[in-house]
């Protein structure tokens, strides 16, 4: 998985969204990232640091492409705002799907 910085995530993820749109999707995954990347140490073992400030791990994914940031939490407004007008950009083409009622259902409602 690639590390970026916030700036090149931006513009890989819109590379990998126009990408997705031809052959395939993608996922993107936001999680709370303490700066700690071993796992919990065992029983009996010092326990890891508590950091003063938590960041956002965030990951994007396709089939043959893995990408991945940290956002520092004085930043994720503005990051925030970069991400969404790449998703809106992104998602023009999609369709809305008709509901079928099933008879049943209409039949006891």
């Amino acid at each position: 998985m690639v590390l970026l910085t916030n700036e090149e995530f931006l513009t890989r993820l819109t590379l990998l969204t126009q990408s997705a749109r031809k052959d395939s999707s993608f996922t993107v995954t936001i999680k709370r990232y303490d700066g700690n990347d071993r796992p919990k140490p065992r029983e009996g073992k010092p326990p890891l640091p508590i950091p003063a400030e938590y960041s956002c791990l965030i990951r994007a994914r396709s089939r043959s492409e893995k990408l991945s940031t940290v956002v520092k939490r004085v930043e994720v407004a503005k990051f925030m705002e970069s991400y969404s007008k790449v998703l809106k950009s992104s998602m023009d083409g999609l369709k809305k799907v008709k509901k079928v009622k099933n008879k049943s259902k209409v039949a006891q409602g």
